[in-house]
């Protein structure tokens, strides 16, 4: 199985925000020549968003969806002391370091379920996805799918895992179903779950699993107002996808129930 690799990029030219994400990510440039959604540590959800958005891309791509390439991008305090919306300025003061980019695609539209075609086992696998890391921004309102060069593509993971908000708690997720499926905006079209159900288990094995969260940068998972170290949070999310992929069809079972 081929090995993950992260590439490591500086953010060179701050192009335009994109105010229609709630924590304002920005189109920038990098020093390898490409353009990048860039994801700020500084933004609402802070680097917990990060995490997610890591952790979610890196396990559509497992299961063999399309995602944009993720890099650690890092950001240095010059760009701050030129920009000058102060809500902007403020997001980048509070957002040097590493931070996460997606790969721009150029030309990208949104998803949009009433004129877009979507194969069964390719909805089936999305939906499943959004089951196990728990989801909860993939709706009609805010689809978090583009659709580039007629490919479905998967962006926007930032909102899943949503336990690592309350780390005293996260071991009673650990059996919990997912019952937000029910607004999920693909649940209609996911036709072949089983099928999919078979093909993310095979797919995503304990050993890549435990590659995409060895790769979490350490920085990201300390935080004074949590209660559990870096190295705990990593078997946290670990002891959580295993959960969620043991009761897999208990998944299947409750989004048929729901479509």
């Amino acid at each position: 199985m081929k090995k993950i690799e992260i590439r490591h990029v500086d953010v060179v030219q701050y192009i335009n925000p994109l105010r229609e994400g709630g924590s304002l990510p920005a189109i920038v440039k990098a020093d390898d020549g490409f353009l990048y959604v860039l994801k700020f540590r500084g933004a609402g959800q802070g680097k917990k968003a990060l995490i997610a958005e890591f952790i979610g891309g890196e396990i559509a791509r497992a299961i063999g969806l399309h995602v944009p390439e993720l890099v650690f991008m890092n950001l240095d305090d010059s760009f701050s002391k030129t920009e000058p919306d102060e809500e902007i300025q403020d997001l980048l003061k509070f957002s040097v370091g590493l931070n996460l980019g997606l790969h721009y695609l150029s030309g990208a539209i949104t998803f949009d379920p009433l004129a877009s075609k979507i194969d069964s086992i390719t909805a089936s696998k999305i939906v499943l996805m959004d089951s196990i890391i728990s989801n909860i921004d993939r709706t009609a309102k805010n689809t978090n799918l583009l659709t580039w060069h007629k490919d479905l593509w998967v962006i926007d993971n930032g909102a899943s895992f949503y336990f690592h908000h309350n780390w005293s708690t996260w071991e009673n997720h650990l059996t919990r179903m997912f019952p937000l499926i029910k607004d999920h905006v693909l649940l209609e079209f996911a036709q072949n779950l089983n099928e999919a159900a078979l093909n993310i288990t095979t797919q995503l094995n304990d050993n890549k699993i435990e590659e995409i969260i060895s790769l979490i940068p350490e920085d990201w998972l300390e935080s004074e107002s949590d209660t559990l170290s870096p190295n705990d949070m990593r078997s946290a999310y670990l002891s959580y996808i295993k959960a969620k992929l043991a009761r897999i069809d208990e998944l299947v079972k409750e989004a048929k129930n729901a479509r």
